[in-house]
């Protein structure tokens, strides 16, 4: 991001998402930012979301429930959705626990697979209960 201006709202943005473990909409992100920052618009969260998500120091997470969900970890890692809440959550793992499944997928495929994107899915310990 060298090549950007700084930007005070993206910024407000970015270090909301790296002090949260949520995983919030930009609706949920939109209406935290602006108690403090009443004069930000929906359009500027959208588009500096995006922006960041590009820039590769934030991850999207669309996972066919409901609105696109943001994580302030762009590194490598697994989430857990729950079905019936529709919450996003990290799962933990060893690093490298699931390297395997590149070198199973691999066997049949003719081009070369750098990485891999997984969900887990069921009902989180709040539904559950």
């Amino acid at each position: 991001m060298s090549n950007l201006k700084f930007s005070r709202q993206r910024e407000t943005i970015k270090e909301y998402l790296a002090n949260t473990k949520e995983h919030p909409t930009a609706d949920m992100i939109y209406m935290s930012i602006r108690e403090t920052n009443p004069n930000i618009s929906l359009g500027t969260v959208y588009r500096n979301l995006n922006l960041l998500v590009d820039q590769g120091e934030i991850i999207k997470i669309s996972h066919g429930t409901g609105s696109d969900r943001f994580d302030g970890n762009p590194k490598p890692h697994y989430h857990f959705v729950c079905t019936a809440c529709s919450c996003v959550q990290d799962i933990e793992l060893a690093p490298g626990a699931l390297d395997h499944i590149n070198l199973i997928a691999s066997a049949n495929f003719n081009g070369e697979i750098k990485g891999h994107s997984t969900f887990f899915y069921g009902h989180c310990a709040n539904c559950k209960r």
